[in-house]
């Protein structure tokens, strides 16, 4: 039978960039791990395995570790929007580029009086511990025309502790979970929302890490300000909140896994588990309810891939 290729793409996966920019005594990092994918006229490649198209992986890998030389790292998007327009816009046979970045967050540690037998606090500027909130993702494609920017975070765990109930559902001969009207909600979200922005010249783009910050905020207060009937409900809240606050923000997708914790049965022992006066708690760890869903500005269109939020 006859065959024909469909989508391709390749690049250098996982480049592990850390830049230290010096402000005199004070430090500041950005540590990130970017993957570039290109795409275009690569058919011969696949057919013949003529390289006359093929710009090696390798340089991508030197123009990522060059880039972070020469243009610095202001933030993850606009790192991957110069990565992007720059294997486009310099190499003929590629029509697409799709930057994929995560971004690990450090702080500065805080050190000890400057009376210290060791180095005074005023002149460490320079340490720092690794943040174990989340991780920060980006994506920006770029086709030669216009830009798609995809912020996003995974990793953050969140709970809380009352506020939330689950009752009311569907029961079958199956059904064996009691209602609960005081239970704990806990998840940790992964989420993808899209700027409407097009690369356009002259186009002013969004402050990305006070956007970033402020996104993060939102969600953040709606899960914590939400009196939850359903996880679902509080995912909506969450994109509503983000939507209405930020207007760069068009879309966002979440993808949010029910961390269930379960009363503990101390019956046996001849005791009482409410919540009421403080129960003990299971935390399972699988399997587990997932629970995902798009918000999106009203006469805005879905664009962000369903399954974007899993990678």
């Amino acid at each position: 039978m006859p065959t024909i290729l469909g989508q391709n793409q390749y690049g250098k996966a996982e480049n592990r960039v850390v830049k230290i920019t010096r402000d005199g005594d004070t430090h500041h990092i950005k540590d990130l791990n970017v993957s570039v994918a290109l795409s275009g006229e690569l058919d011969e490649v696949h057919y013949s395995g003529s390289n006359a198209n093929v710009l090696p992986t390798d340089t991508t890998k030197n123009t990522v570790f060059a880039f972070a030389k020469e243009h610095g790292i202001e933030s993850a998007e606009a790192f991957g929007i110069l990565l992007a327009r720059h294997f486009v816009d310099s190499c003929a046979p590629i029509h697409r580029a799709r930057i994929r970045i995560e971004e690990y967050s450090w702080e500065r540690i805080a050190t000890s009086d400057a009376n210290s037998q060791f180095i005074g606090a005023d002149e460490v500027q320079h340490s720092f511990v690794r943040k174990g909130q989340e991780i920060r993702t980006a994506q920006i494609t770029y086709d030669g025309e216009g830009i798609q920017v995809l912020s996003g975070l995974k990793g953050l765990t969140v709970l809380n502790s009352t506020n939330s109930e689950f009752w009311g559902y569907i029961k079958d001969r199956y059904t064996t979970l009691p209602e609960d009207y005081d239970r704990i909600l806990a998840t940790e979200v992964a989420s993808v929302w899209r700027h409407n922005v097009t690369g356009a010249e002259g186009e002013r783009m969004p402050n990305w890490e006070k956007s970033y910050a402020q996104a993060k905020k939102n969600m953040l207060h709606a899960f914590a300000e939400t009196y939850s009937l359903s996880l679902q409900q509080t995912l909506y809240q969450m994109g509503v909140r983000v939507i209405n606050a930020r207007p760069e923000i068009d879309e966002i997708r979440f993808s949010m896994p029910n961390k269930h914790h379960f009363k503990v049965d101390l019956a046996p022992f001849g005791m009482k588990n409410e919540a009421a006066d403080g129960a003990v708690y299971y935390a399972a760890d699988r399997p587990y309810g997932l629970i995902e869903a798009t918000v999106l500005r009203d006469g805005a269109e879905a664009l962000i891939p369903v399954d974007m939020t899993n990678l």
